[in-house]
């Protein structure tokens, strides 16, 4: 800002000027030069010599000289041209200081005449200073509490120059609290002073700087300046104030108790005690005053405890700065701690829904469970992985996050895995990573999947005939792989017919512990064999069964005696007439015999008992034939009437026999012809008998052909139906016909091999089964005999066992 009154002073002091010029040239009659300061060597000042009035040439002859008054030769003249010209530079202000008018006096002085002549040179000013301020800096000391309008007086700058060089103004660099002002106490008096225009605040602006400047009025213009330093001194009016109204610190957990998290700086615009505070921890959320420490000067807060993520991830600090000031003033700030977190916690697996036991017939896809896994950490530390083994049937589905349902994948079957062990293993993305497993247990619930089964399809069983009511024969068992009344297994009997009686009455089975029982003693030459089926059921529903075949094999006991067929069979005795003149070994009658037992036990042999008081026998019996024979000739000392006893025997154990009484009568030859033409004769009883006898005989082969026809045919029938039901397992096949010699006397027995697919307690394979016909024919044919005799007599025993049989 400045002040000029340039325009009217200005022309006042050049008119002034002129004037005194005019007055000194003419008062003194002298030569007058002007000269600008700070000219440089070898200006020219002006022709001295002829201004004088002298001559150029005589300047050296008459000993031209010019002498100054000052110390210094500010001007020389030339003596050759008599040209003044400036010698040396010329301060006028070193030389007059603020004087208005400077000039330099010469005296030049000629001699030869001596003359002497005054010249007087002007030193004119030029604008070469600046304005100057006493100091290069002025400092002010304000309050801020200074009121707007208050004035600080200014020291003011001063210039060398003269004239309009040294008329000053002055500019105040801009601001938004001082104004300069200029008043005029006197002509030459004027105080400049700082007006005051808004109040201070030394917080805001503790020290403002502006700069004075001072121009001069000369061209060009110079100026000078001077720096204010204004110091605003305090009073207590601010509030600390912090760096940051929010400091926030990220930390991991579980860091080390008293580690630095962060300082508070907060600071008061004031000074001296105004600015002196103390810190303070005025709350913390959530309420933990321990778990943080704050030094009260430092404004250092560090960890006070255990810092841990999953029990509380954000805490604010409320922190208070007090300074001492009078009153005391707070400032206030906040620290936001966010803890970070570490993978310090494994996966927890919990199964919030368990669907147990699983069915055997459940479908894939069916929900077992419901699994849920948890990890209190964060980012990776908490995204967990689940993983089910061992591999199975089953399957881990995400359903939502961290959320899994156990899914069955395949079938199960109870009885192959009762239970399976499975195991959810669990595991964080952290590094490193932690795991944990869950093991749930999965049991298979049953289904009546499985009928009861046995261990052979067929069993073969032995029972001696005779038995007790009630005897035990045998026991069938049945497992069932599945569980409880799916397993619980009852035996029951596959009722049928056995012939006119049904099979209940013949045996029964226990339902819960499957013996077989015999309800009446089985009879040999009644059933030899009994073929059924047990039936195994469980509890189940549905239930489910199987059958299992037996076939029980009545063995035959010796419980039946010989027989002694007709016409030996009576009581009284058959009477043989026998001519004295038959020759040796002549076969005088024929017993036969039959057993309703089987193999050894029919197997008949005939021995004849001795006479009571009779020498030497006369008569002998086929072992196995029973043909009594002659042993010797007949003598006529022989009786002729002899009573023959023959004892028939089985082999069985105990033995059983019985006997046949035979009378023979001894007839000369000639009683023997007429004894025959008479018997020829008579229809007498004993013709009778013997046509009986025949007709007898005859009514048996014819009924032992037909049923040997008829067996034949049932069994091709029977062999062809179960070939076609069950082709690879037939329950029996025709064997060959074998021909078994007992013993060296030769006797046989016709034999049928049955191939029975049957196994035993041991596992062994009984593939042939031997069974004896109650006769047995002669192996070789007798050799008083003749063959055709032979084959009657064999029909004849054949027909009697089928007649006894059927």
């Amino acid at each position: 800002m400045g002040f000029s009154e340039l325009g009217g002073l200005k022309r006042r002091q050049l008119l002034f000027s002129f004037l005194l010029h005019v007055a000194w040239e003419v008062g003194s009659g002298q030569v007058h030069y002007s000269v600008p300061e700070e000219a440089k060597h070898g200006t020219f000042v002006g022709r001295i010599a002829q201004d004088l009035g002298l001559e150029v040439g005589e300047l050296v002859s008459r000993l031209f000289r010019v002498v100054s008054k000052s110390r210094k030769d500010y001007l020389e003249v030339n003596a050759q041209n008599g040209i003044l010209f400036v010698n040396s530079r010329i301060d006028r202000e070193e030389l007059c200081g603020l004087s208005p008018v400077c000039s330099i006096h010469l005296e030049v002085i000629v001699d030869k005449p001596l003359q002497v002549f005054h010249v007087e040179v002007e030193i004119k000013d030029i604008n070469d200073n600046a304005p100057m301020f006493p100091a290069t800096e002025q400092r002010l000391f304000i309050y801020e509490s200074k009121q707007p309008d208050s004035r600080f007086p200014l020291e003011g700058a001063s210039d060398a120059d003269i004239g309009v060089n040294s008329l000053l103004t002055y500019r105040l660099s801009p601001n938004e609290y001082f104004t300069l002002e200029m008043q005029a106490n006197s002509e030459k008096s004027k105080a400049l002073s700082l007006l005051l225009r808004k109040s201070l605040d030394r917080e805001d602006t503790s020290e403002i700087n502006l700069l004075l400047t001072a121009t001069d009025g000369g061209k060009p213009e110079f100026t000078g300046t001077v720096q204010l330093r204004i110091s605003v001194l305090d009073v207590n009016d601010n509030d600390p104030e912090f760096d940051q109204s929010e400091y926030k610190v990220k930390l991991l957990e579980n860091v080390a108790n008293g580690t630095f998290i962060v300082k508070v700086n907060a600071t008061d615009r004031d000074e001296g005690i105004n600015k002196v505070l103390q810190y303070s921890l005025s709350s913390i959320k959530p309420k933990r005053n321990d778990l943080f420490k704050l030094d009260e000067n430092t404004g250092e807060i560090r960890i006070n405890g255990n810092l841990d993520y999953e029990e509380n991830k954000f805490y604010e600090l409320q922190i208070e700065a007090t300074d001492k000031g009078n009153p005391p003033m707070a400032g206030h700030c906040r620290v936001l701690v966010e803890v970070l977190d570490i993978n310090d916690n494994a996966p927890e697996v919990a199964v919030t829904s368990l669907s147990l036991p699983v069915r055997e017939d459940a479908p894939p896809g069916t929900v077992i469970a419901l699994i849920s896994v948890s990890d209190p950490d964060s980012g990776a530390n908490g995204r967990v992985t689940c993983s089910l083994s061992p591999p199975g049937p089953f399957t881990l589905v995400s359903t939502f996050r961290n959320y899994y349902s156990l899914v069955l994948d395949g079938k199960v079957d109870r009885e192959s895995v009762p239970a399976y062990e499975l195991v959810v293993a669990a595991r964080d993305g952290g590094i490193p990573a932690l795991r944990a497993t869950s093991r749930i247990s999965v049991g298979i619930g049953d289904v009546n999947d499985n009928a009861p089964a046995f261990e052979q399809p067929l069993y073969t069983v032995f029972v001696k005939e005779n038995n007790p009511p009630g005897h035990h024969i045998f026991t069938v068992s049945a497992s069932d792989p599945d569980a409880q009344e799916n397993a619980l297994v009852s035996y029951s009997l596959v009722e049928r017919r056995v012939g006119e009686r049904t099979l209940s009455s013949y045996v029964s089975v226990h339902s819960e512990s499957g013996k077989v029982y015999a309800l009446q003693p089985l009879d040999h030459e009644e059933l030899e064999l009994l073929q059924f089926q047990v039936n195994a059921r469980d509890a189940g529903f549905p239930p489910l069964g199987s059958n299992v075949s037996l076939q029980v094999f009545v063995l035959d006991e010796n419980d039946n005696a010989p027989v002694v067929l007709p016409p030996h069979a009576g009581i009284s005795p058959v009477t043989e007439l026998v001519s004295q003149s038959v020759a040796v070994g002549h076969v005088v009658a024929k017993i036969r015999a039959v057993d309703a037992d089987s193999g050894y036990n029919a197997w008949l042999s005939y021995e004849l008992l001795p006479e009571v008081g009779v020498g030497r026998s006369l008569f002998r019996v086929g072992l196995y034939t029973g043909e009594i024979s002659t042993m010797r000739a007949l003598e006529e000392s022989d009786e002729p009437r002899q009573m023959l006893l023959v004892l028939v025997k089985d082999h069985g154990e105990p033995m059983l026999s019985a006997t046949a009484t035979v009378s023979v009568s001894l007839l000369e030859s000639g009683q023997a012809l007429q004894t025959s033409s008479e018997l020829a004769k008579k229809p007498a009883a004993s013709s009778i008998v013997k046509g009986t006898v025949l007709v007898n005989v005859n009514v048996y082969l014819i009924i032992a052909i037909c049923s040997v026809s008829s067996l034949l045919v049932l069994s091709l029938l029977l062999y062809v139906a179960l070939r076609c039901s069950t082709p690879t397992q037939g329950i029996y096949g025709p064997g060959k016909p074998t021909l078994v010699c007992s013993n060296e006397a030769g006797s046989w027995s016709y034999s049928q091999q049955r191939r029975q697919k049957a196994c035993s307690g041991e596992g062994t394979v009984k593939n042939d089964l031997m069974a004896f016909s109650p006769n047995l024919p002669p192996c070789p044919v007798s050799s008083d005999r003749g063959p055709q005799e032979a084959k009657k007599e064999s029909l004849g025993k054949v027909s009697l066992i089928f007649q006894q049989h059927w």
